[in-house]
Formats: C-alpha cells, structure tokens, sequence
C-alpha cells in the first residue's frame, strides 16, 4: 500500500475551499460500480432477517463479511459472530458466512444439533462445485488463493487430497502434480484479475495442458471494482480504498490503483482514518470501496473532503451491474411458511 511519507498536517488557512478550490482544480473521481456486491448484500439481509424471524441471537461462524462497521452493526441487532462451531450452543441456531465452509463444518453442526443458514455467496458455491466435479474425475486443482483466507479453506476442504494451493506467481516453482495432463486451476473469487492470470501464465508455463474453470472464478463485482479503480488510478494522485484490512478485495483495489499509476493509495474504514497530510500536493483524489463495504462510510469519505476543498466530485463508471441473488433457501423457506401462516388468520 502507498506508504505516508509526510509527517506535517497543514492548516485550515492552507486549504482552499469553495470557489477557490475549484479554481485550484480539487476534484474526487468516484469509482462507480462501488461498494456491496450482491453476494454481501444477501448475507447481511439473511442475518437481519433471520434476527427478526428467529429473534436473538443468532451465531454466525466468522464474520459474515469483511468489514468492521457491518460486523459491529450486526453484533448491535443480537448477531454473535464466532470462530469455531464448538462456540455455538447446541440447539441454536448458526450462519455460514458468504466466504463458505467446507463440508467438515456442516458435519461439525449436525453433531451439535444446529440448525443451520448457509449464506455463501453462489459464486463461491460454484466454485466449490467445481472442485467436487474435478476432483470426482482424478484432476489435481490447482487452487490460486491466499493461505488462510476463509473462501480458500472452504473450498480446499472440498477435496483436500486433490487440490494444492498456489499463492501467487512465486509459489508455482513448487507446485508439483501426478499427471500432467490432469491438472486444472481455480481461484479465490476476491483476487487482483492481474496477479492471477500472471500465475495462471507461470502455471501454463510449467504444465503446458493446464485447464481453466469451466466459467471465470474471480467474481464480476471484484473484476468491475478493479476495472473502475484502473480507469481513474492514472488521473489520481491518490486513492482512497474505504474497506478493512482482511478485506481480500479491499487490499487488491489499493494495488490495482498503484498499479495504474495512482501516487499513493491507502486503506481506510472509516473517514476518521485519514491523514490530511496525505493532501500534500494532491488535486485529485481517487475514491472507491470494497465489496463488503456499506455506502454510508463512502459518502462519510467524500463530505471529509469536501469540508477540505474537494467538492467537485466526477463519476468514472466501469460498468453496470444489475445481478441479485435471492436469500439463503433455509431462511426462505420459514419466512414463507409465515407469510403462509399469517394469510390463514
């Protein structure tokens, strides 16, 4: 991430504001598509309906999403959120979050006798389904992640005698496989699209009859954000990401952005965690968020600059997005029988 190198705050006298920040040329390019993918904005829907259907609490095994404002609104409302199913009392009721479980934790539920809600995004079921089939037909998978992200040991424990993974272009020297020409690549969906097909390359290089997915894993919200991010990086003298840092995607638009040229690029959850030394020299400033990140702390960024001058605000869009995925079938299921219920008084 672009690293501060000033250390001095200028004062208010010093920056220009209204007219004269115009006239100084302050802009913020907003990044549009932004913010929640529909795979979030379904689970943090299925949590808060599932603490009003169900009442309080209601467990869910990891965060839900990676963002501490959602976390900690959820935990507000009766969500308890926890790191092993063994923390869950038996008989309760427990989440999946949107990053996925391997099939060992269902197992691990049943014996406690939870009842359980999968809210794991459809595009990282796919690619769990993916490693089912492959590994059903002897390919070794070679899966492209980070070591210890959420979405990768769901999916490794899909097959874990058949899949290795690769984090990242450096890690394929050591990648070794039965039969050459079994071999085929999956992929954390929340990766840099770059990185990615850079190790895909280092992997054709060195298993010339590699296979790809059926369908591209990396998941059309990351690719749009990413794309939007490379659009304004070369007109930023700095970006501003708004996610948390075990933010996979989050942490990959901050590279994207020094990757296209952006001076500087920082993370921040919040608007409070911004440094106006950052301004030093800036005049236009790049603005995005992670997919797990609720509007309300972008336009928290963007009155922050406001109030420093940067009020001419310009919209770089990448692409539309129209894509919604319905609520996990477990939920669905009583919420209708409810509705149901209700109909016959």
């Amino acid at each position: 991430m672009g690293g501060m190198t000033a250390t001095s705050r200028p004062s208010p006298a010093a920056t220009p504001s209204g007219d004269a920040a115009r006239r100084a040329g302050k802009r913020v390019l907003l990044a549009a598509p932004r913010g929640y993918c529909a795979g979030v904005d379904r689970a943090v829907i299925a949590v808060e309906k599932a603490l009003e259907q169900y009442g309080a609490p209601i467990y869910v095994r990891h965060e839900i999403v990676h963002n501490k404002y959602v976390v900690k609104t959820l935990e507000n409302k009766g969500a308890i959120f926890v790191d092993r199913t063994a923390e869950v009392p038996e008989g309760s009721i427990v989440m999946f979050s949107a990053h996925g479980v391997a099939p060992v934790v269902h197992e691990e539920a049943a014996e406690r006798r939870l009842a359980t809600i999968d809210a794991t995004c459809p595009l990282v079921t796919k690619v769990h389904k993916e490693a089912v089939r492959f590994a059903s037909e002897d390919y070794d998978i070679l899966l492209i992640g980070h070591d210890g992200h959420e979405e990768v040991i769901g999916t490794s424990g899909e097959a874990p005698d058949h899949i290795t993974l690769v984090d990242g272009p450096e890690d394929v020297a050591n990648v070794e496989v039965r039969d050459e020409s079994k071999v085929v690549w999956l992929s954390q969906t929340t990766l840099s699209v770059d990185e990615t097909m850079e190790t895909v390359d280092a992997l054709k290089e060195k298993f010339p009859q590699l296979i790809a997915p059926p369908s591209d894993d990396i998941c059309y919200a990351t690719q749009n954000r990413q794309i939007a991010v490379k659009q304004m990086g070369a007109d930023a003298d700095l970006v501003i990401v708004v996610g948390s840092k075990n933010s996979s995607n989050s942490v990959r638009l901050v590279e994207v952005a020094l990757g296209a040229g952006a001076s500087a690029s920082h993370l921040v959850d919040a608007a409070d965690e911004i440094d106006e030394a950052w301004l030093d020299g800036v005049s236009t400033v790049g603005v995005t968020s992670g997919a797990s990140v609720p509007e309300v702390l972008v336009e928290g960024v963007l009155e922050w600059l406001s109030q420093r001058g940067f009020e001419d605000v310009e919209i770089v869009k990448a692409a539309e997005e129209s894509i919604t995925f319905s609520l996990p079938k477990e939920l669905r299921r009583d919420l209708r029988a409810e509705a149901a219920a209700l109909s016959e008084k």
